[in-house]
């Protein structure tokens, strides 16, 4: 009787989280990762990629094994009441919050060249731009062509995953289901037309400093995307298992607020990367 009182739960609302080897894992892995991926970049030895593949590795591992178990600590031990669910919601906040900072950072680095491309205090500015935004020598992209269509792309795919979310409201299965594989599918619709679009860029991220805003501020959203197109198929695999109530489905609403936020992002990258930065020699 004494060691069944003392392995009950504790009658309170707050979580507090068993010993788990996957901090400790992840960041094992995670410092694999950067030493391969610098051994790979500067050329120090050959079989640096092997390396950076088995950090890469170590991070899938350690990501499918953390979150099932919080699924588990979820679904089956019910350890995520309802004050838990509010601090899930702040680290979430907090997570996308820190996400806007990185994108602050790309765009200041180009508003910051884009809006005095003339500066006299930085002659390796002129000397690349010309004194002018864009460069004179950068072909840009034409705005309403691809650009537009990717913006499409995804301003539909945030109504889709929002119908969803209102079909999980209702009880509606079939309606959640089919909502998140039109998401997906708008999700790699939109990956498959940036990978093209790079392709048939006329400029590089090397060699001028157009190229090199332009595919950070881009290709940073652009992984955001496929990140958001992962988590949707997870949410779809734990949708068809039945997981998600629709009293109780955060790792959903994270997925969707995630989803969201990278919606609003690609509108200001569209609006002031392609429209406001395309300049006269849009191609």
């Amino acid at each position: 009787m004494a060691d069944a009182a003392a392995h009950a739960k504790p009658h309170h609302d707050y979580h507090l989280v068993n010993p788990s080897p996957w901090p400790a894992i992840g960041a094992t892995a995670a410092f694999i990762t950067a030493v391969g991926l610098i051994l790979w970049m500067h050329g120090i030895v050959s079989y640096a990629p092997l390396i950076f593949g088995v950090g890469m590795i170590g991070i899938a591992y350690t990501m499918i094994n953390w979150w099932r178990d919080v699924i588990h600590e979820a679904e089956v031990e019910g350890d995520h009441t309802q004050v838990v669910q509010i601090s899930h919601r702040y680290g979430m906040l907090l997570f996308i919050a820190s996400e806007v900072m990185f994108f602050v950072a790309w765009f200041w680095a180009y508003f910051n060249t884009a809006l005095f491309p003339d500066e006299v205090r930085d002659v390796a500015r002129i000397a690349f731009t010309g004194g002018v935004w864009p460069p004179k020598s950068i072909e840009t992209f034409d705005p309403w062509h691809l650009a537009l269509l990717n913006t499409l792309i995804l301003l539909t795919s945030g109504t889709t995953v929002t119908w969803a979310h209102h079909a999980l409201l209702e009880n509606h299965r079939k309606g959640l289901i089919w909502g998140l594989v039109c998401t997906i599918a708008l999700g790699v619709s939109f990956t498959a037309c940036q990978a093209w679009e790079y392709a048939h860029a006329a400029f590089h991220y090397s060699g001028n400093i157009y190229g090199a805003t332009f595919f950070m501020a881009t290709g940073f959203h652009g992984a955001h995307v496929i990140i958001g197109s992962t988590f949707l198929t997870v949410c779809l695999f734990r949708a068809l298992a039945g997981q998600f109530k629709p009293t109780q489905h955060l790792g959903f609403e994270f997925c969707a607020w995630y989803w969201h936020f990278v919606d609003v992002v690609w509108l200001f990258l569209f609006a002031c990367i392609y429209v406001w930065g395309a300049g006269p020699n849009a191609g």
